[in-house]
């Protein structure tokens, strides 16, 4: 599956504002098929057993405290060209710097609460996918 799937997480701000059913119907719109989902909620520890790469970062503890603050919705998506495709569908971190028409410029309202997460390699999509979900959990 190396280059034709992606990870995302639709995070707790995106979950709260209601904005599941508009996003991914972008998802949709852009050409991805779905082929695992479910609504979860992480807790502080499997938060910052995800985001262990930033652990040295400053905003690591503020990031595991969000992450863990209410419900997402974790996605694997396929399509050709899958993770490059995903991260122009969702546009830069910074939502005030986030082409018009991408979901973090439409749904974010900080770089922190920026909506969804979005693999940034092929190899992190397949340890992000497999850290949310077992083999039998995706469709394709």
């Amino acid at each position: 599956m190396s280059g034709n799937i992606t990870f995302t997480m639709i995070k707790p701000d995106a979950v709260k504002n209601g904005h599941i059913g508009a996003i991914l119907k972008h998802i949709n719109d852009g050409g991805f098929k779905i082929i695992a989902m479910k609504y979860s909620k992480l807790s502080a520890e499997k938060a910052g057993e995800f985001y262990a790469v930033h652990k040295e970062r400053p905003f690591y503890g503020e990031l595991v405290e969000f992450m863990s603050s209410g419900p997402i919705v974790a996605a694997v998506l396929q399509k050709d060209n899958a993770v490059d495709d995903f991260r122009k569908l969702i546009g830069a971190t910074n939502p005030s710097e986030a082409e018009t028409g991408t979901i973090r410029a439409l749904y974010a309202t900080s770089i922190g609460k920026n909506a969804v997460h979005g693999s940034d390699s092929d190899e992190n999509a397949q340890i992000e996918a497999h850290f949310h979900f077992s083999n039998t959990e995706m469709f394709v």
